[in-house]
């Protein structure tokens, strides 16, 4: 996939061809222009479709690995939604550009290069799905998008990356205690991402539970606190079974039941709010939707969401 970060449309012919031929010395590389669109327009369903494409790929085609070139706004999206669904060890890895084709010190040809040998290295086998940037490898569940235009944009906060690329060769420093599968080929639940601010007030919560949702992802104050005036609103959500998850607002951090005041994350533990451990809003809400697919008692839920 790709798109133009400059102009109003994408770019008609893929800008990366002409790198598809210095390549050959690291991999003999099929290319497959299977979407070409903006980020933004990337939507959770069309995610699916690419795992399913990439899998029937690698089936077809007999692949050691997989390089997929996405727009940056979505891109950590898109890499850890794959990362939950592709039950395998075949690397897969993400890269962008922050710097298009027609900006000085486009990064798109660099980061292809860095991506195809993290692909081509053993050593990526069995890690799941990473991104690849700025010459830096990020797990897809760690890593995010920090800033709107730099080109080290994208860091895995608390954690840092797995390993580099250099001129040397590709280098594994740490890895993943453990992978996160479930595996679906379809998305059929509605999930909501909303953030706390200082003054908010029921009427939003309630506003979102009338469209119909099958579960909302909260970003909370600090380590999991939230206005006390929301609280009847969440605990009518949960009465009719619509799972409620939390996460942080801040940059790095886990949400945890320490405060008892109301509103505090203890209470919204004990009122059945389900916590995670780490995620921020984004992706919390698409591996609500993909376990939604699988489980929906409240016990299932959060022993999934504190892996």
């Amino acid at each position: 996939m790709q798109e133009s970060e400059a102009g109003i449309q994408p770019n008609i012919i893929n800008p990366l061809y002409s790198t598809i031929e210095s390549l050959s010395t690291i991999a003999s590389v099929i290319v497959d222009d299977y979407l070409n669109m903006p980020s933004p327009h990337i939507t959770p369903r069309l995610m699916i479709d690419l795992a399913n494409r990439i899998k029937e790929r690698v089936h077809k085609d007999q692949l050691d690995g997989v390089v997929v070139t996405h727009g940056t706004d979505t891109l950590e999206e898109t890499a850890y939604l794959l990362d939950l669904v592709l039950d395998w060890d075949i690397p897969v890895i993400l890269t962008g550009a922050m710097r298009s084709s027609n900006e000085l010190g486009a990064d798109g040809p660099h980061n292809l290069i860095a991506s195809v040998k993290v692909a081509a290295n053993d050593e990526a086998k069995g890690k799941g799905v990473l991104v690849v940037l700025n010459d830096e490898i990020h797990t897809a569940k760690n890593v995010t998008k920090t800033h709107s235009s730099n080109i080290s944009t994208f860091q895995s906060p608390q954690y840092g990356p797995l390993g580099i690329v250099t001129k040397r060769g590709v280098f594994f420093h740490h890895t993943l205690t453990q992978r996160d599968c479930h595996p679906v080929s379809k998305l059929s639940k509605k999930v909501a991402l909303l953030k706390v601010y200082s003054g908010m007030d029921e009427s939003i919560v309630e506003a979102i539970g009338q469209t119909g949702v099958d579960g909302l992802v909260i970003e909370a104050f600090g380590q999991g606190n939230v206005p006390p005036v929301i609280m009847k609103a969440l605990k009518d959500l949960i009465d009719r079974n619509v799972p409620v998850v939390l996460v942080s607002r801040c940059f790095s951090g886990v949400v945890q039941d320490t405060y008892a005041y109301e509103g505090g994350g203890r209470t919204l533990k004990e009122m059945g709010v389900i916590f995670t451990n780490g995620l921020n809003g984004q992706k919390a809400r698409l591996k609500l939707m993909v376990v939604l697919e699988h489980v929906n008692k409240h016990d299932d839920i959060q022993e999934r969401f504190y892996k």
